[in-house]
């Protein structure tokens, strides 16, 4: 019994949404700001998305570009985040945190 191969695709618009769905995407990473490494997207990008396509959408949860090391307010942001996407029907979220010292936190 043959595998097939799974492939997620990072996204930032309804467009390419689409686009990743016809090219064979098994699920998307939505995000806004690809050009900083992906930043958290608005929660009407996440709704417009789920409308458009058929693909488990995980969602992106940064506030901001830079590093990966984040205050606590930076946190408690992130948390609401987290929360607002569940609600609206995230699959998925998609994270990374460092400690001052650049190890996973």
């Amino acid at each position: 019994m043959g595998s097939r191969t799974k492939m997620e695709v990072c996204i930032d618009s309804v467009e390419s949404a689409i686009e990743a769905q016809r090219g064979g995407a098994s699920w998307v990473e939505l995000c806004a700001n690809l050009l900083e490494g992906g930043t958290t997207p608005s929660l009407g990008m996440f709704r417009q998305v789920k409308k458009a396509i058929n693909l488990d959408i995980f969602v992106m949860i940064r506030p901001r570009g830079a590093d990966f090391c984040y205050s606590a307010q930076e946190v408690e942001v992130m948390k609401e985040d987290i929360a607002i996407f569940k609600e609206a029907g995230a699959h998925g979220i998609v994270f990374g945190v460092l400690s001052p010292e650049g190890r996973v936190d």
